[in-house]
């Protein structure tokens, strides 16, 4: 993909047909990193693969939790046990300064059909991101959209418990649109409309999910897709100026660093309910 005009080259083209670019060796292989496990995952879903591997396993053991609680055998968790597990609620923020929910939350799942829904968006959804803005980048994006979203969560609603990924899915549909905008060429423009109606479908879904029965947290989205739109617009894509990327690798790695240390304070807060 040529960097300037985002126009399908080969990596045979040392200058682009269409926009008449020079185009580097760097500029071509940059994002071309190998297959993991003999290629049974693809490059461009890798990232997305570990986040999805994480949420499952988070929700493998809340399921098992509440299976070991009072109420028995359920694919559908409590809010008691979504709450133990780092889920967003103001009180326990407030009065503990357990901050760190703001992380957690969005790698929690609240019952089977919302994992198998965010998981299904995810998983193409994040190897666009990733293949657009690079795993840098990507990483950032996806970090501190599910912070701003159930930071918008906390303010708007700090009473109602809340989680999953859509804060972070809404993010990354965020920064895609605000990668439609910097590209002024009709591949911009693609992009922009085609994510501006998944905010439309979002918009529609949110509406409609109090007469349908279904706690959909809207100031999450929301928080979400505009912290992404912001992260996208500033970052935008990965160039040729190795300072610049070393900036977003040194981002990258303190996302990633915060990220477990959250899921480091909230075992230790689960391990300390526990009676003796």
């Amino acid at each position: 993909m040529c960097p300037n005009c985002r126009a399908f080259i080969t990596t045979d083209d040392k200058v682009c047909p269409y926009c008449q670019f020079t185009v580097g060796p760097k500029a071509v292989d940059r994002r071309t990193p190998a297959d993991a496990l003999g290629g049974l995952i693809p490059h461009a879903r890798f990232t997305t693969m570990l986040i999805l591997l994480i949420n499952t396993g988070l929700y493998i053991a809340t399921v098992l939790h509440t299976r070991a609680g009072p109420q028995g055998m359920s694919f559908d968790l409590d809010p008691q046990t979504l709450l133990d597990f780092g889920a967003k609620y103001g009180p326990l923020m407030v009065i503990r300064g357990e901050w760190w929910r703001l992380v957690t939350a969005g790698f929690l799942h609240g019952g089977v059909l919302h994992i198998l829904m965010n998981s299904w968006v995810l998983f193409d959804l994040g190897a666009q991101t990733e293949e657009m803005y690079g795993t840098s980048r990507y990483l950032v994006i996806y970090f501190v959209t599910t912070v701003t979203g159930f930071l918008a969560s906390f303010y708007l609603s700090p009473m109602t418990p809340s989680v999953g990924a859509s804060a972070g899915i809404c993010g990354l549909i965020g920064a895609m649109i605000a990668l439609g905008v910097r590209d002024r060429t009709s591949f911009g423009t693609e992009i922009r409309k085609f994510y501006m109606r998944w905010v439309i479908y979002l918009l529609i879904f949110g509406l409609l999910s109090p007469l349908l029965g279904l706690g959909v947290d809207n100031a999450a989205h929301f928080g979400g897709l505009t912290g992404g739109f912001l992260v996208g617009y500033v970052a935008g894509t990965p160039g040729f100026s190795q300072a610049v990327e070393r900036v977003w690798q040194v981002l990258a790695g303190i996302a990633v660093a915060l990220t477990a240390f959250s899921f480091f304070k909230m075992f230790m807060a689960l391990v300390a309910m526990k009676p003796e």
